[in-house]
């Protein structure tokens, strides 16, 4: 109830400020947003942080299946801040963030300071997926004042996925400057754990269970292979098609049904990049990654290397 209070505040705040030139409108929007994110910051047992499409959806359904098992909740919510931890409050206060706005409201945007007396999980993802998975969700499924809040290219524009992956406000660059900031603070940070989303893959079990030890709330094999199985791609599909999760918005619901590119749960595929490259372009990308991203992260040529997530 809090949050959708806060959202209406926001929008007729806005309204009241039709007359405001664009620019002002979106930095008194910025800020309103990362004032709600500071305020569930502050108050949540563990922050899970990601830049957008790096498997964050995936792993809230597993999370959610997981208290769901373990506290016999229903699966119809997904997690989202406290609403299972008000239902039970052995169920922690999980924040959510792609770490957007938070910096609009502090001021802290080269640090993060923000987050250094917290317990944070950093999801990070091959930034070549990341860029190609952004490039889908801009042109099928993110709405166009979304696009103009985060500087992504104008609605309707006609950008082809190569200039938009190479784009410095919506592509790689982008990305690797949100890592690299990352990585530099990695060490201020109080308790962090490091997950790449392809150990996620690989091992679901074993790296899910990594995630809940971290969180505090460790659970039965049963529980984990359970969770992991709810969240298969499979059935990740058909609960978008069946809008199974309508009730926590409009995350998992298809823009489109016609149309599998303006699904969330999409491919999900580790290296699907190249499908949409030639080799030149592919090249150009990769050394762009191997040269401009910090070397913790285990993203340098080959792109897909398969290295141990870290901890810190």
């Amino acid at each position: 109830m809090h949050t959708v209070l806060k959202k209406l505040t926001r929008f007729l705040v806005l309204g009241f400020l039709f007359f405001l030139p664009r620019s002002r409108k979106i930095r008194i929007d910025r800020w309103l947003r990362g004032k709600e994110e500071f305020r569930k910051l502050k108050l949540a047992d563990c922050v899970i942080v990601s830049f957008g499409k790096s498997g964050r959806t995936w792993l809230r359904v597993m999370l959610s299946r997981f208290y769901q098992l373990r506290h016999g909740l229903s699966e119809r919510h997904l997690i989202g801040f406290d609403n299972l931890h008000r239902k039970n409050p052995a169920i922690p206060k999980l924040f959510f963030t792609h770490d957007n706005y938070i910096k609009d409201y502090t001021g802290n945007r080269n640090s993060k300071a923000d987050f250094y007396d917290k317990k944070v999980v950093l999801l990070i993802r091959n930034p070549l997926d990341v860029a190609v998975s952004q490039y889908f969700q801009w042109k099928y499924r993110m709405r166009p004042g979304k696009k103009a809040l985060n500087e992504y290219p104008e609605h309707g524009s006609d950008v082809g996925i190569y200039d938009f992956v190479m784009g410095r406000n919506s592509g790689l660059p982008k990305i690797l400057d949100y890592l690299n900031l990352w990585a530099a603070e990695a060490d201020k940070i109080r308790e962090l754990l490091i997950v790449r989303y392809e150990d996620l893959r690989a091992d679901t079990e074993g790296t899910l269970r990594r995630i809940v030890d971290f969180i505090g709330t460790p659970g039965s094999e049963a529980e984990i292979r359970q969770a992991v199985e709810f969240a298969s791609i499979e059935n990740m599909r058909q609960m978008e098609t069946r809008r199974t999760f309508w009730l926590s918005g409009s995350r998992m619901v298809p823009k489109d049904r016609s149309n599998p590119n303006s699904y969330k749960v999409r491919k999900a595929k580790v290296g699907g990049y190249r499908d949409y490259f030639d080799d030149a372009q592919i090249q150009a990308m990769t050394e762009m990654v191997s040269e401009a991203l910090d070397p913790m992260f285990g993203y340098q040529a080959p792109a897909d290397a398969s290295t141990q997530a870290s901890t810190a």
